[in-house]
């Protein structure tokens, strides 16, 4: 297949599956009914409208072939979501699926989501438009190193640049502290870890996740269990307690 044609069936794919048949059909009408029908002294010109009909059910199938691809992506991306359980799980997400969990998160929130990084770093990976408001989004997938504050001044000139109303960067670990007092005044916001957790589980519709937002640490994200107290006021209570307990103290 051209690579002009893998490109864009690439393009219908990531869009809603309605898009794709609303195109099809579209192009259909146009390549069978207006364009043999327009009027023209020009018998080259006259000729090659007439002769659309001939790949026009080839390439209006072709387009509608992104439907089911569009329709199980969704259907992929909202599962991964509903899949996340704590930050280890979204640590553990290839930087792609990364990029996808936090488009879904968003999209969920009421935006409209353009997805159009394709490097493993590195440039705008998301676009958020809500009203007239513009989101840029660049998605940090590191789990050995912090976020630092080149980061952000990088993307505070891609903000000033293209004439955004907001910038977002995600990461799934932390910011340095430079990173963070350098974003502070200005338009920019620094997503960790356990902040994007929060907001997944949020935004998460599976019923059985409930429980688990429930259950989970609020400041970590791992898992609480329940425990008796065995000394103070409180003896013989019983509570909920993290897991990664010391080094985590959360109770509830």
């Amino acid at each position: 297949m051209p690579r002009i044609k893998t490109i864009f069936i690439d393009l219908l794919a990531e869009l809603p599956w309605w898009v794709s048949v609303l195109v099809s059909a579209t192009a259909y009408v146009v390549m069978v009914h207006v364009l043999p029908s327009i009027q023209t002294d020009n018998q080259i010109s006259a000729m090659a409208f007439k002769a659309f009909v001939i790949p026009a059910p080839y390439l209006a199938c072709l387009m509608l072939l992104a439907a089911p691809l569009a329709f199980f992506n969704s259907r992929r991306k909202a599962k991964q979501l509903n899949a996340q359980r704590n930050l280890q799980t979204v640590r553990d997400l290839h930087w792609r699926n990364f990029e996808e969990l936090v488009a879904e998160a968003f999209r969920r929130q009421g935006y409209r989501v353009t997805e159009g990084g394709f490097g493993a770093d590195g440039g705008i990976d998301l676009e958020l438009r809500k009203s007239d408001e513009l989101v840029l989004v660049q998605c940090k997938q590191w789990r050995a190193q912090k976020v630092g504050v080149s980061v952000v001044r990088e993307m505070f000139g891609v903000l000033t640049a293209g004439n955004a109303n907001q910038a977002i960067i995600v990461c799934s670990g932390k910011f340095t502290q430079q990173a963070v007092e350098f974003a502070s005044d200005k338009p920019i916001e620094l997503l960790n870890g356990n902040q994007l957790l929060s907001l997944v589980k949020d935004v998460q519709t599976d019923s059985a996740l409930a429980t688990d937002r429930q259950i989970s640490c609020p400041r970590c994200g791992s898992a609480l269990v329940e425990r008796q107290a065995k000394r103070g006021p409180n003896k013989g209570s019983s509570f909920l307690g993290c897991t990664h307990f010391p080094k985590c103290r959360y109770t509830q």
